[in-house]
């Protein structure tokens, strides 16, 4: 077995772990921070909008051996508006100017063709702002009706508390998924639009594999002594913890080939939309199912009038053990006549830490006889 199922197997059984619940504070401050700046640049830069929702004309050149600065400087000369440039892989440029007319857009490709030397025909194709003002409004409608969907579809399937957990889980997403937009540039086009709808499932997946497992470790939660809520839930990441990473690593290669090789190499300008925007997002719904959704939901449980009796009858029973001078691990061992399938997996010390090793079931501790 590899060294990283090694340690997924060890994170699975509870023998090594890391305290991701009781840090939340830390990374709800984090993710709060990151979204302010998200928030800010979206306000003070705004988003980028791409010619498919401002309007205005395309031009498509023949090969040509002018550079892209060259031909940007040459656009904006000719129209009199901002011109973005992109080279694609057989040599030929594609000109965005936004806010032309057909007659504008007439006068500004003859004068491309003489600026940049070009023999053949320039294709121009005007492109109507009512077009992208449609996509959008299809897309806030697609992405309202996903939430909703969403939110019933795991309250019923697992609780209303992992159901809003969830729901804040996706607007993290996608917020900082916009503001890293709004904040370096990025021109938000049709691809763009359908790249943020496709993350939205990828941010979901994590989230659920998560909530599943803890909903299987907390059956019978309350006739148990040896963890509260907050601990399943922190061992319920854990175990999942590599599962979630190579599933997103595997998620964000293709991505990145798509992104890097198809959009910078060979300059697929509909393939550089999608995949920033599925590169971002991924990379920010692996972080939230994490860091925000599971923690979010222990501390909604950990409100409930049972949850906290629970907590209290733990820490009780952990302190009566450390007065008879017994250990955490000693006080997490099984009990006769207590049940003992609260939690999945063999026992671990609560809130344990990676190098932290925890005795199996039924294993007695160093001096203590059965």
């Amino acid at each position: 077995m590899s060294r990283l199922g090694t340690i997924g197997a060890r994170l699975y059984r509870g023998e090594v772990g890391y305290d991701f619940v009781g840090k939340r504070k830390i990374w709800y401050a984090v993710s709060i921070l990151i979204t302010i700046t998200a928030i800010v640049g979206l306000a003070v830069s705004g988003l980028n909008m791409g010619i498919e929702f401002k309007g205005g004309a395309v031009f498509t050149t023949p090969k040509t051996s002018v550079s892209v600065a060259q031909a940007q400087e040459f656009a904006e000369e000719a129209s009199g508006h901002p011109a973005i440039v992109q080279k694609l892989g057989n040599d030929t440029l594609r000109i965005q100017v936004s806010e032309l007319d057909t007659a504008q857009a007439n006068t500004v490709g003859k004068q491309l063709a003489e600026d940049l030397n070009i023999t053949g025909e320039i294709n121009a194709e005007l492109v109507g702002p009512s077009w992208g003002e449609q996509i959008a409004n299809k897309a806030w409608t697609g992405l309202g009706v996903f939430m909703i969907l969403v939110v019933v579809y795991l309250a019923i399937a697992f609780e209303w508390r992992m159901a809003l957990a969830a729901l804040v889980a996706l607007i993290h997403d996608i917020t900082i998924t916009v503001g890293i937009y709004a904040l370096v540039g990025f021109e938000v086009t049709p691809g763009t639009v359908i790249g943020l709808l496709t993350i939205l499932g990828y941010s979901l997946y994590d989230t659920v594999v998560v909530f599943d497992s803890l909903k299987e470790g907390t059956k019978d939660i309350t006739k148990q002594t040896r963890w509260t809520y907050s601990e399943i839930a922190n061992r319920s990441i854990n175990g999942t913890l590599v599962r979630s990473i190579n599933t997103t690593v595997v998620a964000l290669l293709p991505v990145a080939g798509l992104l890097f090789i198809g959009g910078g190499f060979l300059g697929a300008g509909m393939l550089n939309d999608i995949s920033l925007s599925l590169f971002v997002g991924l990379a920010a719904g692996a972080y939230s199912s994490i860091f925000i959704a599971t923690p979010l939901v222990a501390d909604l449980k950990e409100r409930e009038p049972a949850m906290k009796a629970l907590k209290k009858r733990v820490l009780a029973k952990r302190a009566a053990a450390a007065a008879r001078g017994e250990s955490a691990e000693d006080a997490s061992e099984d009990v006769p006549g207590e049940p003992q399938d609260a939690l999945p997996g063999a026992a671990a010390t609560a809130g344990a830490v990676v190098g932290q090793r925890g005795r199996g079931r039924g294993r007695p501790s160093p001096g203590k006889r059965r």
